[in-house]
């Protein structure tokens, strides 16, 4: 019985004769009817969930859709706050939903969606990636598919009247925003894009599909790029003459942007010193690794040995694909065995290189019946053919187990206890993201990480996310430099990332314009594995002897996707 469940809420009988199934509450009944309403007013989050109807059809982008959100919103905290919780289940579900309703109404209020334009996560690629995670193996699909891409246009369409309303009422995003995503944009209207060479390989696992069928998908597929030239034309015309040449956001914004991204509230100038004293941390762990790769050389030096090591390269993504896969099964059979209780469902995650080149390695959960297990995403640049392994394994770690799949996995697999709401969608990236980092270091821990240039990818990795924090909070809130020589500005910021990552110039250049365009996300990483961490040394310091590591990996995963206050007191009270 997890330490979160209560005998009130419990039948005695048990899942897959292991954990006691719990009866639903009333409290889970408005979690679940939720997640029916959030379906109901965005398909995409079907897709998501997956084993739901699927009508094909997008959200409302425009300001009434937005409107009837917050109304739904609103309705939901009332029916909360009506119900009282009878069990420390229905505690974590009520104290969660109703902050993270409570936030998105804050963002609402605040016009957050009217100037929803970045680089990485805005409706102008949510609206084209749904296609990553349709099913695809039958006619059937295809034909939701076809729906899908008959519906592009009038998503785009709402999402630029919500625009145009937030240029009416002056909320409007930075101009760099708008300039990057114009040009991804104009990549996705191509007639040689993305779209076309989707309905171009619309293969089923059995037969071929239906002559009229393979047309419309033609069709349809160039309506969707028309549309997405449309949003190019509206972002070059109407949006760039007008957004703010001013990339900061102010503090006020960012407070409630770090709040939603962490499921927490920090204070952010103590958070600020403190990722300079963390970056200032790895530097030096660094360079005391470099010295045991190559004696007497630099972190500089030591990755250029490295680099020019045969033996450590991939060529190729066909080669990439297959060393993700290899690793990541070798990790899971091997901690499921040692160190971890892992199902087995959640034992199968599929390594992938994605459809597009934007840059970027990601992972997406399971489906809710696991028909569509967790996959790991790589979305390599165009142009780059060559992978070094020693940088990449901490990835391959951080994205499956013990990172985002064991987190993300257990929790839709973990039905028996918690309702769809908790399995699937709850959450934030702090939770998420700190525990992948979080899981980085725990895999040190492990001996996965005794060669020393392992270990230096790893703390490549942990650099770069300390570094983010000191970026993105200099930057948004204009502190001064480390320094003292002046306020952040967004030219300083490529400069210093690019002195803090080894990474090539597009890369660091996408990853900057990422933190510009949305703040607080990048530091949700690091600042959530330092409160994970700081979670388990306090359980540690408490329980003493007592402490037992993997216990306390059970009862932390066992509460599924929660913001990082509520799981601080899940656990310690």
């Amino acid at each position: 019985m997890t330490e979160n469940a209560q005998p009130s809420a419990t039948d005695g009988t048990t899942q897959a004769g292991h954990e006691p199934v719990r009866t639903p509450t009333a409290v889970d009944a408005v979690a679940e009817q939720w997640v029916t309403t959030l379906a109901e007013l965005d398909p995409l989050v079907a897709v998501w969930i997956g084993g739901m109807p699927d009508s094909g059809g997008y959200g409302d982008f425009s300001p009434a859709g937005h409107e009837a959100y917050a109304e739904a919103a609103k309705k939901t905290i009332a029916a909360l706050d009506a119900l009282p919780a009878v069990d420390a289940v229905d505690e974590v579900t009520k104290t969660d939903l109703r902050a993270s309703l409570a936030l998105d109404l804050e963002e609402f209020d605040a016009g957050l969606h009217l100037r929803d334009v970045n680089v990485i996560a805005s409706p102008a690629q949510g609206i084209r990636e749904v296609f990553d995670l349709m099913p695809s193996s039958s006619v059937d699909d295809w034909e939701t598919v076809s729906t899908r891409l008959g519906n592009v246009s009038g998503a785009v369409d709402g999402y630029i009247e919500s625009l145009r309303e937030g240029i009416r009422r002056g909320v409007v995003p930075a101009k760099r925003q708008v300039r990057e995503v114009f040009e991804q944009a104009k990549k996705l209207a191509d007639g040689d894009g993305f779209f076309s060479s989707l309905a171009a390989n619309a293969t089923p696992e059995a037969g071929q599909l239906p002559a009229s069928l393979a047309n419309e998908l033609t069709r349809r597929a160039g309506e969707a790029a028309v549309a997405y030239q449309e949003l190019a034309d509206f972002f070059a015309r109407e949006l760039e003459p007008v957004a703010s040449e001013k990339d900061a956001v102010g503090r006020e914004i960012y407070a409630i942007q770090s709040r939603k991204f962490l499921g927490a509230t920090i204070d952010l100038d103590e958070t600020y010193e403190w990722g300079v004293e963390e970056l200032a941390r790895m530097v030096a762990e660094q360079e005391s690794i470099a010295d045991l790769i190559k004696p007497g050389a630099g972190v500089l030096e030591a990755i250029e040995f490295l680099d020019g090591d045969p033996s450590r390269k991939l060529q190729g993504t066909d080669a990439l694909r297959t060393w993700m896969q290899e690793t990541s099964d070798r990790a899971v059979d091997e901690l499921s065995r040692s160190h971890f209780d892992i199902p087995d469902p959640v034992k199968r995650l599929e390594c992938m290189i994605a459809p597009t080149q934007e840059g970027g390695i990601y992972y997406t959960s399971p489906s809710d019946d696991f028909s569509r297990p967790g996959r790991m995403w790589w979305s390599v640049p165009e142009g780059v053919t060559e992978f070094d392994t020693w940088r990449e394994l901490t990835t391959v770690y951080h994205e499956g187990v013990p990172g985002h799949h064991l987190q993300l996995g257990q929790a839709v697999y973990n039905r028996a206890m918690l309702n769809t709401w908790r399995r699937q969608l709850a959450g934030t990236s702090g939770h998420a993201e700190g525990w992948a980092l979080y899981a980085e270091r725990l895999m040190q821990e492990l001996g996965y990480l005794d060669d020393p240039a392992d270990r230096l990818g790893m703390l490549d990795g942990q650099r770069m996310r300390a570094a983010r924090v000191v970026l993105d909070i200099g930057v948004h809130l204009e502190k001064q430099l480390p320094d003292g020589s002046g306020p952040w500005t967004a030219e300083y910021a490529f400069d210093f990332m690019g002195r803090n990552v080894n990474m090539n110039d597009g890369f660091v250049r996408f990853e900057v314009n990422r933190y510009l365009g949305w703040p607080g996300q990048a530091p949700s990483y690091k600042v959530g594995q330092r409160i994970w961490e700081q979670i388990r040394d306090e359980s540690r310091a408490r329980e003493g002897a007592a402490f037992d590591m993997k216990a306390f990996h059970k009862r932390a995963l066992d509460l599924g996707g929660v913001g990082l206050d509520t799981l601080r007191t899940a656990l310690l009270g």
